[in-house]
């Protein structure tokens, strides 16, 4: 594992899931379900939820009350500038992009603001990796 996944893992405990979905069948479900577990204070960010993994759901990261480690994103790739511009406003330390989400000029911007990034990964996964399974 590159040493920017292990990074944020081993440094943040608060992760901003934008597109996190009530289903458990989808994957963003699935992933902050099991960062849950992980002991991973999880806040998901979705509009058209109010609560989901019994966790209180927020419209977008500008109305989360607290500080935001990472922001993890599960939306299509083309979704994701306004998603990192709003990371940055609210000074998270890292975005990260699902697998299969690339946004490279997205990336960019991030970067250029200091943020930690990770592209085209997946949390769970790395996780663990990082613990060894």
């Amino acid at each position: 594992m590159s040493s920017i996944e292990e990074t944020i893992l081993t440094s943040s405990k608060t992760i901003a899931v934008v597109g996190l979905s009530a289903n458990p069948e989808r994957p963003s479900n699935d992933v902050a379900g099991y960062l849950l577990e992980q002991g991973y204070e999880i806040i998901p960010v979705n509009p058209k939820e109010s609560q989901i993994l019994g966790q209180k759901a927020y419209p977008n990261l500008s109305s989360i009350p607290q500080k935001v480690d990472v922001v993890q994103i599960f939306r299509k790739p083309e979704d994701v500038p306004p998603i990192i511009n709003e990371a940055i406003k609210i000074k998270a330390k890292a975005v990260w992009m699902q697998e299969g989400i690339i946004n490279e000029q997205a990336a960019a911007s991030a970067k250029d603001a200091g943020l930690m990034v990770v592209m085209n990964k997946c949390m769970f996964k790395e996780h663990q990796k990082l613990i060894g399974e």
